[in-house]
Parts: C-alpha cells; structure tokens; sequence
C-alpha cells in the first residue's frame, strides 16, 4: 500500500523585527500594504490580518484554494474593547462585531478575492500547529488537489498579558500544502515522537516558530501532540 505524504509547496511569512533576509517569502515590514483589498477593506484589519490577505494573494492568485486559518488568541483586542464597551452601556459596533470573529480575516480576503471555496478558522489552545496538519490532510484526502494554510497571532492586550506564559510578537505564516505519494512532488513533512528533553522545553508553538522550521533554523516541537514536525529538503 502506498502512504501519502503531506508536502509543503511554497510558503510566504510575515515577522516584522526580524533580522532582513535575502528571501522574497519573507516580509519584516512593519505595516502590510495589503495591496490585494480595496481601502475600504483594508482598513479593517490588523497588522496580521493585512499580511495573511497580502500572502493569500501571492500563495492562490486564482483563489481557488480552501483556505485554513489558525490563530491562538484572534484580535483579542478587538474582543475586549466590545466587552469594555458593554459593560458602559454603550452601543456595540456591527463592523467592529464581524471583525472580531475568528474567520474575519478570510472572510475579509474572501470578499475582495471572489474566493468562493471552503474557509474554516481553527482555534485549538497552543495545538494550532498540528491541528492545521490534521485539518489538512483531511481535505487533501477527500481529492484536493493542493489548500492553504494559515497561521496568525498577536500579543494578547496588557491587561491579560499576565495570563500569558509566553508572548510574542504579531506574526504570521502562510503554507501552500499538497499530498504526494512520491517524495519529489514538494517537499515532504513527516513527524516523529518528541523526546521527553524537546518536550520539557517546548511552548505551544507561536507563528514565529513555524518560520523559524521553515528556514532551517530550530525543529518544531508541538508538545500537546509530543510531536517533533520534520521538514525534509
């Protein structure tokens, strides 16, 4: 019996801080330009939210991918004002509602683009990662030919910061993922059991992570799974 293999065909990132590198995937600008939306649109989102629909563009110029969206916290901050707001008696904003949910950003990308395929937000408590991956494979089994997937995340606001382990900054990484029953088709990604020292250090991976595998730089540990993600060249 033949195994599939899961292969990752191209990526785009978004770390703004970050040392600049000689690769056009990455983008360490501070402020997306988001040049895909109309202004109208544009000016809806946040710095994560601009970069996603600035990489969907360049992963799926024909939107014709499903599109998997993962994000730990969403726009928490965007959350929190509305309940800020609520608890003053003041009126709470229909637009500022619908770009609180967890598939704004998609469905944001979804109105300029025309892309009328299936979009899903994922929310899994630090297990984004491998949930991405699971999702994935499902899609891809059921005959997509290839899908995009998508993790997003910026810091929690300050008044919960302390509930926060580990904070990072914004970040976001996009993954143009396929299946292959050959290993020269993309290039394969393959897990294996993490050993209990990887695991003792590991946090839930952040999208910074993800970039940090992507480029060769650190493995990518997903400790609620005890998976180690390999990428292989």
């Amino acid at each position: 019996m033949t195994t599939a293999t899961l292969t990752l065909e191209d990526w785009r990132a978004w770390q703004p801080g970050r040392t600049p590198l000689d690769d056009r995937r990455l983008s360490v600008e501070e402020r997306p330009g988001a040049t895909s939306l109309p202004a109208m649109l544009r000016r809806r989102l946040n710095g994560p939210g601009r970069a996603v629909c600035d990489m969907l563009a360049a992963l799926d110029p024909g939107a014709d991918c499903v599109l998997l969206h993962a994000s730990r916290h969403g726009d928490a901050a965007r959350t929190l004002e509305m309940l800020y707001a609520l608890t003053e008696g003041e009126p709470l904003s229909p637009a500022r509602f619908g770009m609180s949910v967890h598939n704004a950003i998609v469905g944001v990308h979804s109105i300029a683009s025309g892309n009328r395929r299936s979009l899903q937000a994922i929310a899994a408590s630090g297990a984004e990662v491998s949930a991405l991956f699971s999702e994935a494979r499902g899609y891809l089994a059921e005959g997509e030919p290839q899908l995009i997937a998508v993790f997003s995340d910026a810091p929690v606001p300050a008044r919960f910061a302390y509930h926060e382990t580990h904070s990072e900054p914004a970040s976001a990484v996009a993954l143009r993922l396929g299946l292959a029953t050959t290993p020269s088709a993309g290039r394969p990604l393959t897990s294996h059991d993490a050993d209990e020292a990887m695991l003792r250090d590991a946090r839930p991976p952040h999208p910074s992570d993800v970039i940090a595998w992507l480029l060769g730089e650190a493995p990518l540990i997903c400790p609620t799974r005890r998976l180690m993600w390999i990428l292989d060249s």
